[in-house]
């Protein structure tokens, strides 16, 4: 039987939640009262509620009017990009349906791709999709010349801040400069990076010269990948920007998002997001360190061992180590190192039992064998040397062991 994963390495995917959020979270739940009513016990919840959306709000650059609570990122994902969407196409001149193009780089997260899928399927959305280069960044030029051909056909574009999978840092001031001088719309989930790089949505704006409702109007951020709760997200909406809601009710928050809202979770997500945003710089410091060393480690473990993403430290998440290991699959190393007790991801989907390519590592042009072999590994704010020690021992055994068995025949017997 496995051993139970005593060292942490898959942070991308959530992290621990961090003891103050947990005590202040847990001593909300205490508190009686729904933030809509008028009464005392009403009116205190409201005032945890408001305070929470102030903190978040300073971690973000934006005012607390602008911070929407939402039930996940995935949530924020879907009422920025449908939203948006929809209400383009109720202003767009000359009738709905003008506007159908949706600009949107390959290799992002599901959140985003499955959401324009449906768009396309269901509303006629034209989802144009944007090249990445050999690091996984998205080409500006080839956003330019999109917008270039018709930029009044563009409901919106839609990017990630930092690819979550391969941890590659976008040109978000770029493209958001772009997107301001063409009219249109950006939004970015900053899921990935919320808690590891600053994110600052005013500044970003005023620096794009973007005009209301233009340019960078929307982010999307998660709780749970900063020591917060899950089932907490948010999207920061610039108050410049209309949108047409997901959820119709009450009409809470500015009628962007209905719903009696989650005092406590609330709470726990800013106790998180502020601990963190205070020690920003120190621990992006510290985890890039650890990040090296994992690096320098794997490639002297396994020197046939490639990197994925930006090799310059800088233009990846300090949190983020990719690897494309020949010969095997991922998740063959992922089994094998769970039982060594360290805690990695693949970073890709697996279907109906069939290990699947990285759709990051194929939209970056790589081969379907080193997007199978792919591994992702990622640090937190309480990630040590030991850890990196740890999954460094446990590899070599594991890797001889993944690559004894190989790849794994893509036919099953669903397929005869």
């Amino acid at each position: 039987m496995a051993a139970r994963a005593t060292v942490y390495l898959d942070h991308a995917a959530t992290t621990p939640m961090r003891a103050d959020a947990i005590a202040a979270m847990t001593a909300a739940l205490g508190v009686v009262g729904n933030p809509a009513s008028i009464h005392s016990a009403g009116q205190e919840a409201k005032r945890l509620l408001e305070e929470s959306r102030e903190q978040v709000a300073a971690t973000l650059g934006a005012d607390p009017i602008e911070v929407v609570f939402t039930g996940s990122g995935t949530e924020a994902v879907n009422l920025a990009i449908k939203g948006l969407w929809w209400q383009r196409q109720a202003t767009a001149p000359g009738g709905s349906g003008s506007r159908p193009r949706i600009l949107v780089p390959g290799g992002e997260h599901h959140a985003t791709l499955d959401t324009v899928e449906w768009l396309r399927a269901h509303e006629g959305a034209v989802v144009e999709e944007l090249p990445l280069d050999e690091l996984g960044r998205v080409r500006v030029d080839a956003l330019a010349a999109a917008l270039d051909r018709d930029a009044a056909s563009v409901a919106l574009v839609t990017m990630l801040w930092a690819n979550n999978e391969v941890g590659t840092i976008q040109p978000v001031a770029e493209v958001a400069r772009l997107a301001a001088a063409a009219g249109v719309p950006l939004h970015v989930d900053a899921i990935a990076a919320y808690g590891q790089l600053p994110i600052d949505l005013h500044a970003l704006r005023a620096a794009s010269g973007a005009g209301p409702a233009t340019g960078l109007v929307a982010i999307s951020v998660s709780a749970h990948k900063i020591g917060g709760p899950v089932g907490i997200g948010a999207l920061v909406l610039d108050r410049s920007a209309r949108l047409e809601p997901l959820l119709h009710g009450g009409g809470q928050q500015r009628r962007v998002r209905s719903g009696t809202q989650d005092v406590a979770a609330a709470v726990g997500f800013a106790v998180a997001a502020s601990a963190v945003h205070a020690r920003l710089g120190e621990d992006a410091a510290r985890m890039s360190a650890l990040r090296d060393r994992l690096i320098a480690g794997v490639r002297a473990a396994v020197p046939d061992a490639r990197l994925s993403g930006d090799p310059d430290p800088a233009g990846r998440l300090p949190g983020n180590a990719h690897f494309s290991f020949p010969g095997c699959e991922g998740d063959s190393l992922l089994f094998l190192l769970d039982a060594a007790g360290v805690a990695v991801s693949t970073g890709s989907a697996c279907q109906a039992g069939v290990p699947e390519p990285s759709h990051v590592l194929m939209a970056m042009g790589r081969t379907e064998e080193d997007a199978r072999g792919a591994l992702r590994i990622t640090l937190g704010h309480g990630s040590t040397e030991d850890d990196v020690d740890a999954f460094l021992a446990a590899l070599p055994a594991a890797y001889e062991r993944a690559s004894r068995a190989g790849l794994a025949a893509r036919a099953t017997s669903f397929d005869r």
